[in-house]
Parts: C-alpha cells; sequence; structure tokens
C-alpha cells in the first residue's frame, strides 16, 4: 500500500487494524536485555517483532528514511549487560530522556585481582595484582567513600565522542584518545551483596551518569589492588523493575505491550500513574486505533542518541535518549548502564 512510508516493507492488503492499533500507543514499557546484543538490536528486533504481527512483509526497521513505527529506548546496556530497557513509543519517546536521568538500580559481579582495558569482562586483561589482603570489612568500608556525591572519570571505552567519533570506535582503530574529565555523579545506595574472593556482588542505586565500569575499577585501585565487571543487571530504571515490568521476548506481542503501557497523551506528556494501571487507558486507545482507516504515518524515532556520562558506574549521560530513527541507530560500543 502507498504511502506507508519508507523502511516500513509492505502490507498484505489494506492497512492492518493491528497496525493501526500500534501506531496509536504513545507511552513508555519495559524489555528484558540478555546478555549479547546490543541495546539498538533488541529494540530493531522487538520493532520487527511488532511489525511482523501488525501484517508488514519485509520490514527493515535499520532502513534510513520514514519509518511506520516510531520508538527509542531510553538508556544504553553495555552488550555483555542484561536487565531492563526502557522503551518509548509513539510520543512516548520524548519522555525518554527523563529516563537517563532518573535513578537506575544495579547487581555488579566483578572480581578483584585483574583489569581489563574495558573495565569488563570484554575487554583484554592489562593488569593482574594481588587481593588476598582484601576483607570483607575493608571492601565496606570503602564502599562509604563512593556514596553521595562523586566525582567520576568516564571508561575510555565508551559512547563519548572525540572529533564526532565514539572513543570506542576509535581505539578499535587504534587512535589516541583522551580520557574525559571527571563528572559528578550521585549514587543513592552502594551496598555489598556477597563476598567471596576474588568475587564480590555489589548492589547500586545511582542517578544518570554513572558508570558501574569505572566504579568497580576505582574500587579496585582503592583497595591497593584492582578490579574489573564480570556480569551486570539493571534492575530497575525509574519506575519499571526486572521483576515486575519487563516483557521477555516470548511476550512482545501487541496484546502484552498495551496491558504493560504507562501511557503518555499525544503530545508527550506522561500521565501520572504507574505502569500498574495503564492497562484500561491503553486498551480504550488501542480499540480507537482499531477503527482507523489511515493513520497518519509517524516520522523515524526523532531520539537522539544517547550521551553517556562517565561516572562510578556504567551510565549514561544524562541528557539525550538512545536515537532510533527507523534503523538509524549507531553502533552501542561500550556507552555503560545508565
Amino acid at each position: 500500500m502507498a504511502g506507508v512510508g519508507a523502511g516500513a516493507g509492505s502490507l498484505t492488503g489494506p492497512l492492518s487494524s493491528s497496525l493501526a492499533r500500534l501506531q496509536a500507543l504513545h507511552g513508555l514499557f519495559a524489555v528484558y536485555k540478555k546478555p549479547g546484543p546490543t541495546s539498538a538490536e533488541v529494540l530493531n528486533e522487538l520493532k520487527e517483532a511488532l511489525l511482523k504481527e501488525a501484517g508488514v512483509k519485509n520490514c527493515n526497521p535499520r532502513k534510513r528514511g520514514k519509518q511506520v513505527l516510531k520508538m527509542g529506548h531510553g538508556g544504553t546496556l553495555d552488550s555483555a549487560a542484561s536487565g531492563v530497557l526502557v522503551v518509548g513509543i509513539g510520543n512516548g519517546t520524548k519522555m525518554l530522556s527523563s529516563m537517563l536521568s532518573g535513578s537506575k538500580k544495579y547487581v555488579a559481579v566483578a572480581e578483584l585481582g585483574k583489569a581489563t582495558d574495558t573495565l569488563d569482562a570484554t575487554g583484554a586483561v592489562v593488569l593482574e595484582t594481588a587481593f588476598e589482603h582484601v576483607t570483607r570489612l575493608d571492601l565496606e568500608e570503602k564502599l562509604k567513600s563512593f556514596t553521595g556525591e562523586i566525582l567520576q572519570v568516564p571508561p575510555l571505552y565508551s559512547a563519548l565522542k572525540q572529533d564526532g567519533q565514539r572513543l570506542s570506535v576509535l581505539l578499535k582503530k587504534g587512535h589516541k584518545v583522551e580520557a574525559k574529565p571527571a563528572r559528578q555523579v550521585f549514587v543513592h545506595c552502594l551496598k555489598l551483596q556477597e563476598f567471596k574472593p576474588p568475587i564480590f556482588t555489589l548492589d547500586i542505586e545511582c542517578g544518570g551518569g554513572f558508570y558501574v565500569r569505572s566504579l568497580v575499577d576505582d574500587l579496585g585501585k582503592a583497595l591497593s589492588s584492582c578490579a574489573h565487571v564480570k556480569e551486570l543487571t539493571r534492575t530497575k530504571q525509574g519506575q519499571f523493575t526486572l521483576q515486575d515490568h519487563v516483557l521477555r521476548e516470548d511476550r512482545w506481542t501487541l496484546d502484552c505491550i498495551v496491558q504493560s503501557l504507562h501511557p503518555c497523551s499525544e503530545g508527550g506528556d506522561g500521565d501520572q500513574e504507574g505502569p500498574e494501571k495503564t492497562g484500561k487507558d491503553l486498551k480504550r486507545l488501542a480499540e480507537t486505533g482499531k477503527n482507523q482507516q489511515s493513520p497518519e504515518e509517524p516520522n523515524g524515532d526523532q531520539q537522539r542518541p544517547a550521551k553517556t556520562s562517565r561516572t562510578n558506574g556504567d551510565q549514561q549521560e544524562p541528557a539525550k535518549t538512545s536515537r532510533t530513527n527507523g534503523n538509524q541507530q549507531e553502533p552501542e560500543e561500550k556507552t555503560g548502564e545508565s
């Protein structure tokens, strides 16, 4: 059908009611990101699944141009990380900046005695030092100095840019990069969950711009040793929790999104209710969409690529949301959780 938009593929017949319902949705919801794919890849897989369900054939959400479905995510997770990934749909993409600057919670499994160039397990080991002298009491005492408002230097391997290019990309090309200056970040809570040297596990609640990788690296140095992140899971972002709100891949369907969506107005203003009260509102909105004959097609996601701010954790800068202009997301290279 003509006019559906570049990158949208083709429909089996008239504009499907499922697609009309999908395009009528405006708000936020959360999906589970597994370790391995980038956040951009997860978003594109989600988009492909929804468009396929709506009857759009040969859709390519990575293609440039107007997109039949406007979506974006609000806080990149590193490829190796897992957990809550908040997604905006329709005018909900305008709310994603609040996800970057808001509170997040993580569980980080770290290893003492080894440092890597990326500050996590995906990098090459660049230093090995003794760790046997570190006790649980030592670690708990040092954590106090990383709580509250602190200064943090972002990792070199990140999505921060130099001369218009990501630092991680420049490093992989063999270019020299300069470390970004330390930034102020806020750590609400930092607790030692488990200590079995050389492995230890942290519970972290932080604000925007925080890098868990930097935190663990700084902590290892403060303990006269070194350390890196082995596993990282985002358990909460804004009002969305890993336990209660994320949609796993088998629930990436229109009906499941309608049930879990935190709606906003068509102008992009969120309501004041949490995701648990959104089902009725969204059902009504989706039913309205069923009767649309030819909804106006939104442009591709207009969110800008998320900047990551370097702080003591793997979090992105609190200002920009990650861009998914249809298929225009940049590859996510060590941006860190935000």
